[in-house]
């Protein structure tokens, strides 16, 4: 199961009874607001939920599986995301 960002919208637009429109448009600045933050090096921190950070992977050397050459990979960011110890905790005990 998953859930898009339209699902989101609704969820958000019908506990707050807003127009889908207005939350739509708050989830995009929220959203645009992560990246930049994110481009610029920067940490971001949602208590209760995580924080999520840039991280360089090297640059590295792989073999093709389907030609067996070899390629290099150039040096690039990922996104790392660090969960709350609370939505952690949740995790742990939805499961049990």
């Amino acid at each position: 199961m998953h859930m898009l960002k339209k699902d989101l919208v609704n969820q958000v637009s019908a506990e707050l009874s807003l127009q889908k429109q207005d939350v739509n448009m708050a989830v995009n600045i929220l959203l645009e607001t992560i990246s930049k933050a994110l481009v610029e090096d920067r940490r971001v921190e949602i208590r209760g939920f995580g924080s999520f950070t840039t991280r360089k992977r090297k640059s590295r050397s792989t073999k093709n599986p389907k030609t067996g050459t070899i390629m290099d990979i150039p040096e690039r960011k990922t996104l790392h995301f660090t969960m709350s110890k609370s939505l952690k905790e949740s995790l742990i005990n939805e499961t049990e």
